[in-house]
């Protein structure tokens, strides 16, 4: 992983473990539900970033380098099956 993005992943990671916190605080505190859904939105539109962050720094260095050393099916084959594995979840 490149330096610029590991820095950019490890910080927005912390910042959504915050969320994370705050949401089992709120729920430790019986704060009213819509809220805590509210929290939770945070939460994973938080998560979904970093996994964009992640997508795009693996298909601009490991995809990239496997592509170069004639490895293409098999990195290719790789990010379908994580983009159908992530449909499925959706």
């Amino acid at each position: 992983m490149r330096n610029g993005n590991r820095s950019s992943i490890i910080r927005r990671l912390q910042i959504t473990e915050g969320h994370l916190k705050k949401v089992r605080e709120m729920v430790e505190r019986d704060v009213y539900c819509i809220d805590v859904l509210h929290q939770l939105q945070a939460v994973e539109a938080a998560l979904k970033e970093i996994d964009s962050l992640v997508l795009n720094n693996h298909l601009n260095t490991c995809v990239v380098d496997a592509i170069k050393k004639g490895n293409s099916k098999e990195v290719i084959d790789e990010v379908m099956a994580v983009f159908k594995k992530s449909q499925k979840n959706g």
